[in-house]
This record gives structure tokens, C-alpha cells and sequence, in this order.
């Protein structure tokens, strides 16, 4: 029998290639926004402003005292969180100015007011209202930025007060939000600080981390000076006072615990300006006893600062008319700056 042709095995199909599984799209992680502005912080004197920069940053950068017109320029304090960079700015108190320095000082706050991207104006919660406040409130109607009214003092005013203060200030002045604090205690900061985040504009970083003031140390140095000759002294002595650092020499000295090693050492000269022969006298006290313990305070704030010893020599000197003076006014206020 004839063979027969084997049949071809029918051909495979081809098999196809196994659908990719589709992963699902990946939403885009928006980049975290982050926020940088400026705040002022004003009102008449001895409202708080210097007590609540202090508080908000956690550490002193700016001094405190009773007496009215302590801050003399305005004074950076820089707040950096993961959320933005918040750089609060310590103004004179708003007043009428009578001399040259005063002017100075109210051109601080119109430059601060000015250049802000908020504001906070801090008045006393124990404090009637008066012709002060309106003059405040006269300026701030040229702001075009928004406006926070933070009633300071709360801590230790009944709560029934607070309303009415907050029922007189909401019909003369269209403020963003009205906050009462207690910046010695704490109260509120949380709840400002989130709504000046909030309202900040979207910006990088202007200081880095770690820096948390402008100051520099010679400003510094003779600020806590004129802090310790304010707690001393009353009636006109406060305004007639000014502080200069001459000199700040940074040496090594040896250490008598450990031989053939040494340690650090400052030594600062400055001279304390008044007005008037009489004012020297005060000043300087019995026998120097006064300025004395003002250099023992002051030596010691200082040298906690720097971390070792130093030494602090005070002379007062009388330059009549200083607060009119554009010489002695530029020498005191060129310490900011180095």
C-alpha cells in the first residue's frame, strides 16, 4: 500500500504576550508650601511688645522694663518652623515725638509699618482707652496690610472685661482678628502664631535656621546695661540715658585650675550718656555704689551669654543735649550694625 503522507501537526498558535497589569497613577505629592513674611509688632509704650517677642521665640533677644520707651529701634526676632519663617519686628512705643531721638524712634515704626506683611498692634488689657489710642489707631488707618488687635495683660484682668474692651475696639477699626494673649504667660501665642503662618506669603526662607535675632553684640551688650540702669532708676533718668560700647576686647588668659592651659576672656568699656551734671550724680550713687550694682547685674547677664568671665568697666559721662544730637543719635544707633 502506498504509504501515505504524514500529516503535518497543525501549527501552534502563537501565543500572546500576558496584558501588563496597569499599576494605578501615582497622585503627585504636592511640595509643602512654605511661608515667609514679616510682622510688626506695635502699640503705645509698655503694652507688652518686647515681653511677647521674648515669649514667641523662647529666649530673650530684646530687654524689658517698666518704664516706658525702653525700645529705642526696632529689633528683629526670627521664629523658623517646618511650616515658614515668621520675622517679628519689636518697635518703639507710639507716641508724639518731642526730640530728636523720639523722631528717630516713630521712624522706626513707620518703616516697620511700611514694609510688614502683618501687623499686631498689643495694648494693655488694665489700661483705659484715650487720646493714645486714637492716635494709634490714626496711623494704622494708612496700613494696607492686615491688622491683628491682641489684647496683652489678660492674666491678670477679670474675664467680664475683656468683652467690652473687644465691643469698643471691632467698631472703630476693621481688624482681621482680635486676640486676647498674656504674653508673660503664654496665652494664645499658639493660636497667633497659626493665624500669622496662615496669611504669610509663599517664600523661601530669608536667615537661616539657627539665627534668631539682627543683633549684633556690641547692641546687645549695651542694651542689657541700659536694662539694668532702668531697673534702678526713675522719673526722667530713664529718657535721658544712653548707653555706648567704647571697646570689646576678646583675649586668653591662663587658667590657674589648669596649668599651662588658658581660658576666655572679655573685656568690655562703655559709657553711660545723661544730660546733666545732677543726673552723673544719681546715677553713679554714694560712693559709686549704684553704678556699681548695675555693673555687677549687667557682668553677669553678659557673661552668661558669651560663657566665660568677663570684665565690665562703666563711666558716665554728661553730653548735654544728646538726645538732639544727630552725632551721639547715629554713634548709639550704628552699635545695631556692627
Amino acid at each position: 500500500m502506498p504509504k501515505t503522507a504524514k500529516e503535518k501537526p497543525a501549527a501552534k498558535k502563537a501565543a500572546k504576550p500576558a496584558a501588563k497589569k496597569r499599576s494605578p497613577a501615582k497622585k503627585a505629592v504636592p511640595k509643602p508650601v512654605f511661608k515667609t513674611g514679616y510682622v510688626a509688632l506695635v502699640g503705645r509704650p509698655n503694652t507688652g511688645k518686647s515681653t511677647l517677642l521674648n515669649a514667641l521665640l523662647g529666649q530673650k533677644v530684646a530687654i524689658v522694663s517698666d518704664k516706658p520707651q525702653t525700645t529705642r529701634v526696632s529689633i528683629l526676632g526670627i521664629k523658623t518652623t517646618e511650616k515658614g519663617q515668621i520675622v517679628f519686628v519689636d518697635n518703639p512705643g507710639i507716641h508724639k515725638p518731642l526730640h530728636t531721638l523720639n523722631k528717630r524712634m516713630m521712624n522706626f515704626v513707620y518703616s516697620s509699618l511700611e514694609t510688614s506683611d502683618a501687623v499686631c498692634l498689643l495694648i494693655d488689657a488694665t489700661e483705659k482707652f484715650g487720646h493714645g489710642d486714637e492716635y494709634v489707631l490714626e496711623i494704622l488707618r494708612r496700613v494696607k496690610t492686615p491688622v491683628f488687635l491682641l489684647i496683652n495683660k489678660v492674666d491678670i484682668v477679670r474675664k467680664d472685661s475683656i468683652l467690652p474692651i473687644i465691643d469698643r475696639y471691632k467698631d472703630l477699626f476693621p481688624f482681621r482678628e482680635i486676640i486676647p494673649i498674656s504674653a508673660l504667660k503664654g496665652t494664645n501665642l499658639d493660636v497667633l502664631e497659626g493665624f500669622l503662618t496662615e496669611i504669610m506669603p509663599e517664600a523661601p526662607k530669608l536667615y537661616s535656621d539657627e539665627e534668631i535675632s539682627d543683633q549684633t553684640e556690641r547692641f546687645l551688650f549695651a542694651e542689657i546695661v541700659r536694662e539694668k540702669i532702668l531697673a534702678h532708676v526713675t522719673e526722667e533718668l530713664p529718657f535721658v540715658t544712653a548707653v555706648y560700647i567704647e571697646t570689646i576686647e576678646k583675649k586668653e588668659q591662663a587658667d590657674w585650675n589648669k596649668p599651662g592651659e588658658t581660658r576666655p576672656l572679655t573685656l568690655i568699656r562703655a559709657s553711660v550718656f545723661v544730660e546733666k551734671d545732677n543726673h552723673r550724680k544719681i546715677l553713679i550713687g554714694r560712693h559709686g555704689s549704684l553704678i556699681k550694682q548695675i555693673g555687677i547685674e549687667a557682668r553677669q547677664e553678659i557673661a552668661e551669654y558669651v560663657g566665660h568671665k568677663i570684665y565690665l568697666e562703666l563711666q558716665v559721662r554728661v553730653r548735654e543735649g544728646w538726645r538732639d544730637s544727630e552725632d551721639v543719635l547715629d554713634l548709639i544707633e550704628g552699635q545695631k550694625g556692627g
